[in-house]
C-alpha cells in the first residue's frame, strides 16, 4: 500500500532527523516512536521501524563510505 509506505517514510525521516539533531538524548527516539504508533497501527508500525532501520544503515553505510574514501585518498 503505497500511502501506508508514504506516512511511515516521511515519519521515519522527521524522527531520523530529529536523532541526528538530538545525538545520544535521543538515540532510541524510533523505538519510541515505533511502540506508541503501534498500539494505533501495527502495519504502519512495521513500516515505519523497516524505514528506520534503513535510514540507519544508509548512514553508516555513508559513513564508512566517507572515512575509507579519505583513507584512500590519503593513500594516493
Amino acid at each position: 500500500m503505497a500511502l501506508l509506505e508514504e506516512l511511515a517514510e516521511a515519519l521515519a525521516a522527521d524522527v531520523m532527523a530529529a536523532q541526528r539533531e538530538f545525538g545520544e538524548k535521543a538515540e532510541r527516539l524510533y523505538v519510541e516512536v515505533g511502540n506508541y504508533i503501534g498500539t494505533s497501527s501495527p502495519s504502519l508500525q512495521e513500516a515505519f521501524m523497516t524505514a528506520c532501520r534503513l535510514h540507519m544503515a544508509a548512514d553508516r553505510g555513508r559513513d564508512f563510505f566517507e572515512t575509507r574514501l579519505k583513507a584512500l585518498k590519503g593513500a594516493a
